[in-house]
């Protein structure tokens, strides 16, 4: 796997209402708390499995915030994903590091 698709330390910042990850290539990521429960890539929230594997546009994460969503709980998948769990208790979205890195809005110049 490549250095940059490899995380070196996850943070939750609920004061914040975001995610921080840091990449074992130095990057730091940011993702909106809002953005990131929009973009999951369970079947359910991505409309059908003809639509899994779609490229995420990182302007979802400037779109404004319709609800208060906070991440609760992270587990690792393997060497290859995240779990999120949410307040409202969604949790069968698994995000693969690739897909977060190449949705990175601060990577994409949008915060």
């Amino acid at each position: 796997m490549e250095t940059r698709f490899q995380i070196r330390s996850i943070t939750v910042s609920s004061n914040a209402r975001e995610l921080q990850i840091v990449w074992a290539d130095g990057h730091h990521s940011r993702f909106p708390m809002e953005g990131l429960r929009r973009s999951c890539p369970c079947v359910f929230c991505q409309g059908g499995h003809e639509n899994m594997g779609k490229p995420v546009d990182p302007a979802i994460f400037l779109e404004p915030s319709e609800h208060d969503r906070l991440i609760t709980r992270i587990n690792q998948v393997g060497n290859y994903a995240l779990q999120i769990i949410w307040n409202d208790g969604h949790q069968t979205g698994i995000y693969r590091f690739e897909r977060l890195r190449n949705m990175c809005p601060v990577e994409n110049g949008l915060i």
